[in-house]
């Protein structure tokens, strides 16, 4: 009789399919609802899994947070309409779901590295009008 090797890597970090699908429709839900007050328990219920469970399952299935992926997309909606420049910078905080300027703003520098009115007044965006919005989105996704 031969004898084999058993390897044991320990439990692996990954959602159960059953449990993927319900993450992919969360994850669909932020990105319709980003302006929302969206907060990780009503996410949890509509995943139908405990908050703490569903933020380990969400981690490990997209590599970041439920709260950084909200912010993410909000940026990313805030980025697009400060390059459109039609609305000002109050009216793109209220837009993408923020109620305080002043945490819109912070979380912009944080996420962005410069503040919504220098982002705005910065110019050279009309080289994203040629390109795809998928593309947009991938090059201007602000990074951890």
């Amino acid at each position: 009789m031969e004898s084999r090797a058993v390897r044991d890597d320990g439990p692996v970090n990954r959602p159960a399919p059953a449990m993927s699908r319900h993450l992919l429709r969360v994850r669909d839900l932020i990105d319709r609802a980003y302006a929302e007050n969206l907060d990780v328990a009503a996410l949890a219920r509509s995943a139908c899994v405990s908050p703490s469970y569903f933020s380990r399952s969400f981690k490990a299935a997209f590599g970041e947070t439920p709260h950084q992926y909200v912010m993410s997309r909000r940026m990313e909606r805030a980025k697009a309409l400060l390059r459109a420049g039609e609305l000002t910078v109050t009216e793109v905080c209220l837009a993408v779901g923020f109620t305080s300027l002043g945490s819109f703003s912070t979380q912009f520098r944080r996420l962005v590295g410069e503040s919504p009115s220098a982002y705005r007044d910065r110019g050279g965006h009309d080289a994203f009008a040629q390109l795809p919005g998928c593309y947009v989105r991938m090059l201007t996704r602000p990074r951890p």
